[in-house]
């Protein structure tokens, strides 16, 4: 599976790079995704669909697209979906046409997305960056997914025993992230997102003109 991935995911097609953050609920990636878009404006995030409910402080339009599970499955249907996964019950899916869009235009967008929303994307899209965020114990996971106070006892049970399951996926990924302290790990990000960018292939997809110039092969 790993090989195949690797082989599809080898050659970008659009002078944007899509990056996909994937981790295991309460290991922290939406804290860091936040704090490398106020760093790198540049970066679009993808808002995703959902059909779970809104979390405390969350707003429609800006973390998801809260909709019912009806008009999930027509959109779906409709193929306006880049992706769709059912992760704890819910749907979760990602729109094809903005990314496209984006990216076509030049611009990085980034992903936060589950490991097997992942896997459809990179078997879809040319030149991904995947980055897996994870927690430096399952004790550290239990204490944030209690101390952020957004879920029931009952979902905090679910997803630590969903979490194991989810670690596992961590080797399709190219990059791998411990977040134990934070600023450490948000840096990690950002070297990853500015090495990504210097890659030849990308380099010679956002300056084409420069490098013929300059006879370098493109």
């Amino acid at each position: 599976m790993n090989d195949m991935i690797s082989q599809q995911n080898s050659a970008p097609r659009h002078p944007g790079r899509l990056f996909l953050v994937t981790a295991p609920s309460g290991a922290g990636k939406s804290s860091l995704v936040n704090a490398l878009l106020k760093r790198q404006p540049n970066i679009k995030l993808s808002i995703s669909s959902t059909t779970r409910d809104p979390r405390p402080g969350e707003v429609n339009g800006r973390e998801y697209h809260f909709i019912t599970e009806t008009m999930f499955l027509e959109m779906k249907n409709r193929g306006e979906f880049l992706e769709t996964a059912l992760v704890h019950g819910n749907y979760y899916g990602t729109n094809r046409t903005w990314i496209e869009g984006q990216m076509a235009q030049g611009n990085d967008v980034l992903l936060e997305i589950d490991w097997q929303g992942a896997r459809q994307v990179r078997s879809k899209f040319a030149g991904t960056v995947g980055i897996f965020i994870l927690p430096p114990s399952i004790e550290a996971l239990e204490w944030r997914l209690h101390h952020r106070g957004t879920d029931s006892d009952q979902t905090i049970t679910r997803r630590l025993m969903g979490a194991g399951a989810e670690i596992a996926h961590a080797p399709e990924f190219e990059y791998v992230i411990i977040n134990e302290d934070f600023d450490t790990a948000l840096s990690q990000l950002e070297a990853i997102v500015t090495a990504s960018r210097l890659t030849y292939a990308q380099q010679a997809i956002r300056h084409h003109d420069q490098f013929a110039n300059l006879g370098v092969p493109v």
